[in-house]
């Protein structure tokens, strides 16, 4: 998958044979954000091959127990990157698979907390200058936003709210949406990058390019919306490309 079509989840069968396809479809079925499922079908993966590709039913406590302690004592995971394992593993068995086990008892990783290393505000600008558009829009959203890269990158037209300087967030962490401020001295060149996504958008339309993507449950309730204006990605990709899931030619971020 290039990084374009990241966020666009992988086609899976509609009667899904392989363990892991049937993982992935209760995980879709479960309203699972697409990240998560990345993440936790990584791990589920990652055991397997630890264990030798051991079917996943044929083990269960002591197998885990010695996965997790790898981790910490020879992969030298982080606390925080055990943990993710550690919550992908019991997903999987005790939710998917609905596999108990005893309570684990496994090395935890230790790391000695360290105070993060904070650009000043000078040193932030001074990097942000070196690029250039639109990279540098992207930057300087991210930084008087707050906005992470994917959030960044998912911003669609009809997120922009001009009048009111502020703009939408959707499904950010914690899958909520949120409101946030928008500079004032970003509305110009903004609004530059909004008319060549538009152009891109007029292109597409010429050429029969497919719509934007769109989670699943919102292409269910605004059937059609996708082919709009305000849905296309403020930051487009330069070239179309194959949609995974359905096959669809589109434009994505």
């Amino acid at each position: 998958m290039n990084n374009r079509t990241r966020d666009i989840p992988v086609s899976i069968p509609d009667k899904p044979v392989r363990l892991l396809d049937q993982f992935r479809a209760w995980l879709r079925t479960n309203h699972y954000r697409y990240q998560t499922e990345r993440t936790y079908v990584h791990w589920v993966v990652t055991y397997i091959r630890h264990h030798d590709r051991k079917h996943p039913r044929e083990m269960s406590s002591p197998e885990i127990q010695a996965f997790l302690t790898h981790l910490a004592t020879q992969r030298h995971c982080s606390p925080a990157t055990q943990k993710i394992a550690l919550n992908a593993l019991n997903c999987f068995y005790r939710k998917f698979l609905k596999i108990e086990f005893p309570a684990l008892d496994f090395r935890q990783s230790r790391k000695p907390r360290r105070p993060p290393v904070v650009f000043t505000d000078e040193e932030a600008r001074a990097i942000i200058e070196q690029l250039t558009d639109p990279f540098k829009l992207m930057a300087e959203l991210m930084y008087g936003s707050g906005l992470r890269v994917s959030e960044a990158l998912r911003l669609r037209i009809k997120d922009i709210d001009f009048g009111q300087c502020q703009l939408i967030v959707r499904e950010g962490k914690g899958n909520k949406d949120r409101v946030t401020v928008l500079a004032g001295q970003l509305h110009g060149r903004l609004k530059l990058q909004i008319d060549l996504a538009s152009s891109y958008y007029k292109q597409d339309r010429e050429n029969g390019v497919g719509p934007a993507w769109v989670p699943y449950a919102l292409a269910r309730k605004y059937s059609g919306q996708a082919s709009q204006l305000g849905w296309q990605f403020i930051f487009p990709s330069r070239e179309p490309a194959r949609d995974p899931q359905t096959g669809i030619i589109r434009r994505h971020h």
